[in-house]
């Protein structure tokens, strides 16, 4: 049986739409589109905002990840359950680091979620050049709150996927036939400032972040 909500989509779906023009806006874009440029932006940005990054061929991702787990004292991950580099998160992981993978409702390990993980692994659907942002496109493979909860959020992007901004982005991949249901924009580790203008990081999600840019993927 046809519901209100179905029905209303039934009749968006059949509207042949087209992207509205937009006016010139009262601010200039950075819209740099050399590559080295773009790179060396979203690093020097992400690191501004206390993120880790780390510039890395294709080939050194498992031993990369291992050796920044030992590092940074992490136990225990947790992971989705697929995605583009599940199988180097995998490989990565040792006899010294237990891994948790997000395969069940969140409602049945909530606790162990918040409060016995060390660090969330997630993929970047792409990064934005203009603000410094990795792009995370949350899906039942690795879900929202694997960046949002655990203190430590280890984030995997492939350069390639980098776009100068969110406009070039959303007009390159077509966004006008089909907008993602849920958008993560991250530009740094959770931070918040008091009235007093302290400004403290993990306060409301994780406390750090590490970005691995994969340069030639």
């Amino acid at each position: 049986m046809s519901t209100a909500r179905t029905a209303i989509f039934d009749r968006l779906r059949r509207v042949n739409a087209l992207p509205l023009s937009a006016p010139e806006p009262d601010y200039p874009i950075w819209n740099n589109t050399d590559t080295d440029t773009m790179l060396a932006r979203l690093t020097g940005l992400l690191e501004q905002n206390h993120a880790e990054v780390i510039r890395l061929p294709r080939s050194g991702l498992v031993s990369t990840l291992q050796d920044r787990l030992a590092q940074a004292g992490i136990k225990r991950v947790s992971t989705g359950t697929g995605g583009e580099f599940f199988d180097d998160i995998m490989q990565s992981l040792n006899d010294h680091v237990e891994q948790i993978c997000f395969d069940r409702p969140l409602e049945e390990w909530k606790d162990e979620l918040f409060n016995q993980v060390d660090a969330g692994i997630t993929g970047c659907h792409g990064a934005i050049a203009a603000t410094g942002s990795l792009v995370l496109w949350p899906g039942p493979e690795e879900p929202r709150t694997l960046s949002l909860v655990p203190p430590h959020h280890i984030a995997i992007l492939k350069a390639s996927t980098l776009h100068t901004n969110l406009p070039a982005m959303m007009a390159s991949e077509g966004w006008n036939q089909g907008m993602p249901t849920n958008l993560l924009l991250v530009s740094g580790p959770s931070k918040t400032a008091d009235i007093q203008q302290t400004l403290a990081y993990g306060a409301h999600g994780p406390s750090a972040l590490t970005v691995l840019i994969l340069e030639d993927a």
